[in-house]
């Protein structure tokens, strides 16, 4: 399995998490320039962008913790983009979800609400 399947598996497992927690998806694999973000859902409160990490259940590293303080950054900035470009006006909450799997059967997922917290430009 390459790890863009792996990639797909998890996201497709956080999106259907999400669902289930009643989060409206908005956008998957939404991409601006260089910039991207896995999964943008919402819910009564907030916009919410959503970084997926997939791992094995063996993997040394755990999957929040391959979010880096430059791939916060990215996200912050896609997220300015989308919210202007789509005149949002929710609060915007940054979350990861993390996806343990083995042979492609999910074993756990993890939901870190605000896991970082962005600095929005205003209008």
């Amino acid at each position: 399995m390459t790890t863009k399947n792996i990639g797909d598996f998890g996201e497709e497992a956080a999106v259907n998490h999400l669902i289930e927690k009643g989060y409206t998806i908005l956008e998957r694999n939404w991409r601006l320039n260089h910039l991207e973000v896995d999964i943008i859902a919402a819910n009564r409160d907030f916009i919410v962008f959503c970084e997926v990490k997939t791992r094995d259940y063996n993997a040394q590293l755990s999957p929040q913790d391959a979010v880096d303080s430059t791939k916060q950054r990215n996200m912050i900035s896609a997220a300015n983009a989308y919210v202007k470009f789509n005149k949002r006006d929710e609060e915007v909450r940054m979350d990861i979800i993390s996806v343990v799997h083995h042979n492609c059967e999910v074993l756990e997922i993890e939901h870190i609400e605000d896991a970082f917290y962005p600095t929005l430009r205003t209008r």
